[in-house]
């Protein structure tokens, strides 16, 4: 690939990787995508191999960053049904203030769930808590994946150079 082709894919990354910060863009799916386009066009053994590293590790990552928030908000005895709310609050937020009405929505619909659910003011912010950490694990998780993931393809791409 030439090195025009190398700085749009990592391009791409660079894009992706921000957008599992800033909820935009399917951040991960476009560095996976990325890798993937880089290894189709070089078509070789060791672009294969480094896509399906990244891929597994991304797969891992993942299937880790749903399990493992959801067993913490369990512990700490976070309903479903609050994060349900919170998340519908959040796209409600995201499109009535760009970007950080994701978060002020989702903050506001767990706290206004956990109220209604337990009037217990202390319980449904102690809720809350547990939730904001377990969306930003979740987002920790996901973004190690995706850096790991990019370790592997640059790795690639020196042994293909």
């Amino acid at each position: 690939m030439s090195t025009g082709g190398l700085a749009l894919v990592a391009l791409a990354i660079a894009v992706g990787l921000v957008g599992i910060i800033v909820p935009i863009l399917p951040g991960g799916l476009l560095v996976i995508g990325a890798i993937g386009v880089w290894a189709f066009v070089e078509g070789n053994a060791i672009a294969w191999v480094t896509f399906a590293v990244a891929a597994a590790v991304y797969l891992a990552a993942e299937v880790i960053k749903y399990t493992w928030p959801v067993k913490r908000m369990r512990q700490a005895q976070v309903r479903t049904s609050v994060l349900v709310a919170g998340a519908l609050a959040g796209v409600v937020g995201f499109f009535v203030i760009p970007v950080i009405g994701l978060v002020i929505g989702f903050v506001a619909g767990v706290f206004a769930a956990e109220v209604v659910l337990r009037p217990d003011l202390r319980r449904a912010w102690a809720s809350t808590v547990h939730a904001l950490k377990g969306v930003a694990l979740s987002v920790g998780v996901e973004l190690a994946g995706a850096l790991l993931a990019t370790m592997a393809w640059v790795i690639g791409v020196v042994l293909t150079v």
